[in-house]
């Protein structure tokens, strides 16, 4: 054994080594860190594993049990600059709801890793939503030299399937629609590498390893060829495409196309509502459509939702893509797929949903052809199960705000904070309306979840689907209802539905006390409010079907302070889908047998008209209604907008596009409150009735009827809040209801409020109509629970 001699100075040298590693230990401190929220599934722990290196720090991070889980050590400055970039600039599509910070004991870690995922526990860990293609995979899409060069399924960390894939958690591979494919070996050192973007981005996969696309005849007969020449061939020869997407499948044609466009219009039994178009790019957008700043952070962003766009006059856009309305829903390619599906010929196609009218939207390949077989002509499919159906979300910007028409694909499952009792925890469930269904779980930290768009209820396969979804996200949550909210209405499918769920409290939540409650849940209110509530058709708690409804109150009971008169629907819901029944109904009551004259001559219905007097007279089926969509529906009959409705509120929407048009006056109708007496007021539309008749008669335009008739409305909702809030000294109003999708009654009703120093609330985070009601009923019957009261009490507040 050779011994060591050190020279003086080398001893001194050694000895200041070994001294500054003990004053680098002393001088180290350890932390614990724990993030919640979306923080799985988006690229967080790469984003942490890099900056750790980036600042020289020890530890590692996992997927925990409860959402991230960080052990971190080093200099103080140093962790300091850790904690402070995972706060201020987290990836760009994690969410963190939740994050704490505490001191640990220091482990002496010699390096940073990343630690396998734990396994047990889910219940603080949020399914992260689905996510358009990002700037870095496009860039890979398009590039020759690149691996990923064309191929349809390119993703990474920052983008791509989530909830659509999604069966179980903790959120790995394994445990999506994608653990049927085997990853190739040089896809799993990029997955492996938490230095690569794809570093442990389930749903990566490559031309070599990943899903594939074929191009088939309606029976699903794989043609030879190239998919996407197939595809672009068949677009240009004005032929119908089923395409399956990210969340389902969408019926495809070229929107420039009249012809096409016409052919789907008919296959589809779908007159005149608007079908949705995917463009090319920006440039094409504007070329067709107005866009402002915010509505293009709304195309070009993660979420890449259908926005409703104000068309531009004197394009080549054909009529019929949205007849008679002013507007288009527009979108951008937001997956791998789609970008493929555009070239130089071909910048915009119609991409609507693809379902049997009343069914949800097809998701598997085999249901595809047999349900939408008779429609397409060809498919466009893929071998990637879609576990979650999930529709295209829909928002419109009014004001610089964003407004959801449909809350789903992109947004789902984000959950929205509203306000719950921390120490008396519980977890509820709001199931929902039967129009544009979707069902909500309050878990009890506060945390809403809403579900994707589930539709209509009237049929099986649609309450299939809901039970389905419940189920699903029942365990996604780690959650089991222990109170169940449900509509009134007890001719509704949802409400049948949530009487037969076991084992937990069953609390019936009044239609528009739910969509008031909606509005002050998502703005974390918990005071006494007025409610302005106009839509269709709810319950009411007369067994009168109501729809104007001035309500004041909070989550526990409310009180009806005014409402529009009462009308007879003569034959029930055969009057929604014929609006000038209900028009008829209006003449008479207030114009008797001229107004029968008048409808007579306007509706040119002889027979029909004479056998709907006698079902009126006789008062057979004619449920009474204070329905303000009813009194748009006889307005937009009358002014021969629109005599039958196609789809759900299309004689509201096609009369409100009227409103303002060109015209630019303060006239009106006058108020429908007009006497005061005793509550609930009554709301009287006799000035309407017979201001439009007599100006019809005198030749006046519709755009200024329209217009006059929308300012009476909005003159009567100041009007009654006024009145409502001299009563009880209430000063926050919050506005609901399909109605208020109408912008200009929500604008200017809402800003003729705030000049009269009242503070209005609106919806940006659930829609206005159906789809948000699910939120208010959880909320509603949470805080009943709370206060041990089960029905709503009528009460007045005074302060």
């Amino acid at each position: 054994m050779v011994s060591m001699a050190y020279t003086p100075s080398q001893k001194n040298r050694l000895n200041y080594r070994k001294m500054e590693k003990k004053m680098e230990k002393a001088e180290r401190k350890a932390l614990k860190i724990y993030c919640r929220g979306t923080v799985q599934g988006v690229g967080f722990r790469p984003f942490v594993y890099n900056l750790a290196e980036k600042l020289g720090i020890k530890g590692w991070v996992l997927n925990s049990t409860q959402g991230v889980e960080i052990h971190v050590e080093g200099k103080e400055a140093d962790l300091k600059s850790f904690v402070r970039e995972i706060k201020e600039n987290p990836p760009p599509l994690a969410k963190i709801t939740q994050f704490s910070v505490e001191e640990t004991q220091v482990l002496n870690f010699s390096d940073f890793s990343i630690k396998a995922s734990e396994k047990e526990d889910r219940g603080n860990v949020l399914v992260p939503p689905d996510t358009a293609v990002c700037s870095d995979c496009r860039r890979d899409i398009f590039d020759p030299q690149s691996r990923f060069f064309m191929y349809p399924f390119t993703n990474c960390t920052n983008c791509g399937p989530r909830f659509t894939i999604v069966r179980d958690f903790p959120y790995d591979r394994v445990n999506t629609t994608m653990s049927a494919f085997e990853m190739c070996d040089q896809c799993r050192r990029e997955y492996s590498d938490p230095t690569n973007r794809r570093f442990h981005a389930q749903p990566t996969a490559c031309p070599q390893c990943g899903p594939r696309v074929i191009f088939t005849d309606s029976s699903g007969k794989e043609l030879c060829g190239s998919w996407r020449q197939n595809f672009f061939e068949a677009v240009l020869e004005g032929k119908i495409i089923a395409v399956k997407g990210l969340g389902g499948f969408h019926l495809a044609c070229n929107a420039l196309d009249a012809e096409a466009v016409r052919r789907l219009r008919d296959k589809k039994n779908r007159p005149y509502k608007p079908l949705a178009v995917m463009a090319r790019d920006l440039s094409v957008v504007k070329e067709y459509c107005f866009v402002n700043e915010v509505e293009k952070r709304l195309l070009l962003g993660p979420e890449a939702p259908i926005v409703v766009l104000n068309k531009k006059p004197g394009t080549e856009l054909p009529e019929n893509l949205s007849p008679n309305l002013g507007t288009l829903g527009v979108m951008l390619p937001y997956t791998p797929l789609h970008l493929m599906l555009f070239n130089e010929d071909i910048k915009m196609l119609v991409m609507t949903s693809g379902n049997p009218q009343g069914l949800p939207l097809e998701k598997d390949n085999g249901e595809a052809l047999q349900s939408l077989g008779s429609v397409a002509d060809y498919f466009l499919m893929h071998n990637r199960d879609i576990e979650n159906r999930n529709d295209d979300s829909v928002v419109r910007v009014v004001e610089n705000k964003v407004t959801f028409l449909r809350r789903s694909r992109g947004y789902v499952p984000k959950p929205i904070n509203v306000p719950v009792d921390p120490v008396l925890p519980k977890i509820v469930m709001g199931i929902g309306g039967e129009m544009k269904n979707t069902f909500c779980i309050v878990k009890p930290n506060g945390e809403a979840f809403l579900s994707q768009h589930m539709g209509e209820l009237d049929t099986l396969e649609a309450m299939g689907n809901l039970r389905e979804s419940i189920v699903k996200f029942e365990k996604f949550l780690e959650v089991k209802p222990e109170i169940v909210a449900y509509d009134m209405h007890p001719g509704y499918n949802s409400n049948r539905f949530a009487k037969e769920i076991e084992g937990c409290e069953k609390i019936a939540v009044q239609h528009h006390h739910a969509h008031m409650a909606a509005c002050m849940a998502e703005n974390y209110i918990n005071e006494p409010v007025i409610g302005v509530i106009m839509d269709g058709t709810g319950f009411g708690l007369d067994g009168n079907i109501w729809g104007c409804e001035f309500l004041s109150g909070d989550y526990i009971e409310f009180k009806r302070h005014a409402h529009l008169k009462y009308m007879p629907l003569i034959g029930g819901e055969r009057a929604v889908r014929n609006p000038w029944l209900t028009s008829l109904a209006y003449l008479k009551q207030y114009l008797g047998e001229r107004g029968v004259e008048i409808a007579k001559h306007r509706f040119c219905r002889d027979k029909e008209l004479d056998e709907a007097l006698k079902i009126l007279e006789k008062r057979i089926n004619c449920p009474e209604a204070s329905s303000a969509g009813r009194l748009f529906d006889a307005v937009s009959a009358l002014l021969g907008v629109c005599l039958e409705a196609t789809y759900e509120g299309q004689p509201a929407i096609e009369l409100g596009e009227l409103a303002g048009r060109g015209i630019k006056t303060e006239l009106s109708y006058g108020s429908m409150l007009k006497d005061c007496s005793e509550e609930p007021y009554i709301l009287d539309p006799r000035g309407i009735i017979e201001g439009v008749v007599a100006d019809w008669e005198r030749g006046i335009s519709r755009e200024e009827i329209s217009t006059k008739f929308h300012n009476s409305f909005i003159e009567t909702i100041v009007d009654a809040v006024e009145k409502i809030s001299l009563k009880t000294g209430i000063k926050l109003v919050v506005l609901s209801g399909g109605v208020f999708h109408n912008e200009y009654i929500l604008t200017r009703a809402k800003s003729r409020l705030e000049e009269r120093n009242y503070r209005v609330l609106t919806h940006t985070e659930v829609p206005f109509g159906d789809g948000g009601i699910s939120l208010g009923q959880a909320v509603v019957a949470y805080w009943r629970w709370h206060k041990n009261v089960s029905v709503n009490a009528g009460k007045s507040y005074k302060h």
